[in-house]
């Protein structure tokens, strides 16, 4: 009796089983339509960016190169430029902000440091960019104007760059004892050239230029 009453169970539930597939088989398969959607498209996606990111790469790399091959006083300074212009304007994000800083480096280097700092300012005022980019885009700003530009907005902006753990800091301390100097703050220099002298976590570089300048101080 047992085996019969677990056979009509059994047969009840298929049963039950075959009329809900049959109730529902329409939103089962738009369901797996959905899934089989979802995974080509997402596939789709990553493609497209793979095949984005190479031909940004590309394009850089190419700009690069016209770039590194041509003189400030080149004709082709100009396509150069032009091709870091093109990259920024098609690429994603990452190679949009490098392209503005090589366009900006090669834009002051042929005299127009106008532009060359409206770029600057672009790429700091970028919440996009890459907060080390958009500080080196400042730290970039500072050094171009270090002769000329206002103190105050120099000041303004090298001194969160100075902080402690910032990759720039040596640097951004290294204009503020030039602008010190600037400014006739002899000493203050002088007390700031001497700690970048002794600083072994400062590149070889500032610290060798920080020594020449605390004795050219006086120091």
């Amino acid at each position: 009796m047992v085996d019969i009453f677990d056979e009509v169970e059994e047969e009840l539930r298929e049963e039950r089983m075959h009329a809900l597939l049959k109730k529902y088989a329409g939103v089962l398969f738009a369901a797996a339509l959905l899934v089989i959607g979802g995974v080509a498209g997402w596939k789709a996606w990553v493609w497209y960016q793979e095949r984005r990111d190479l031909a940004a790469a590309t394009s850089y790399l190419s700009a690069s190169t016209m770039a590194e091959a041509t003189g400030v006083a080149s004709p082709n300074r100009p396509a150069a430029i032009a091709a870091f212009q093109a990259v920024a304007a098609n690429a994603p994000d990452g190679y949009r902000i490098l392209a503005r800083l090589r366009e900006a480096s090669l834009l002051a280097d042929s005299g127009d440091l106008q532009g060359a700092s409206a770029l600057w300012d672009e790429v700091a005022a970028d919440g996009a960019a890459d907060p080390l980019l958009r500080d080196l885009a400042n730290l970039t700003w500072c050094i171009y104007q270090a002769d000329k530009g206002d103190p105050a907005l120099l000041e303004g902006r090298l001194k969160p760059l100075a902080i402690a753990g910032n990759v720039w800091r040596p640097l951004a301390q290294e204009q503020l004892a030039l602008l010190d100097l600037r400014e006739g703050h002899t000493e203050a220099a002088k007390t700031q050239f001497k700690k970048l002298a002794e600083d072994i976590t400062a590149p070889a570089g500032v610290r060798n230029r920080a020594g020449i300048l605390l004795n050219r101080a006086g120091g």
